[in-house]
């Protein structure tokens, strides 16, 4: 699996003010590499705050991110899962419907 495009609207944005989309990078750049959690780790964390935020760009964004950085399906899944006693099931499926895309888009990579 590739890199995963990045959306338009972002595209865009930093097209349209590249000192904050440069800034940006270097935030999130900094923010990766000030702990000791690895990539898979940073993506699955990504994803439930996304989750629990109600994100559906966050949330696939992560997921993404989080296979590319080589989390299995079960595990993006048993992340989502997760969601269930602290936000709710009807969240937690929202939420799962949205991984689930994820899921099928790289399958037909």
């Amino acid at each position: 699996m590739g890199m995963a495009k990045l959306p338009k609207s972002f595209t865009a944005f930093v097209e349209a003010y590249p000192q904050v989309g440069a800034a940006y990078g270097d935030l999130s750049q900094a923010v990766a590499t000030a702990g000791p959690l690895d990539a898979k780790t940073q993506a699955l964390v990504k994803l439930g705050i996304a989750i629990g935020a109600g994100l559906e760009g966050g949330t696939r964004s992560q997921a993404r991110k989080a296979l590319e950085a080589g989390a299995s399906t079960e595990e993006l899944r048993h992340a989502v899962l997760q969601a269930t006693t602290t936000i709710g099931f009807p969240a937690m499926m929202r939420s799962l419907s949205w991984v689930d895309g994820v899921i099928k888009e790289a399958a037909e990579e």
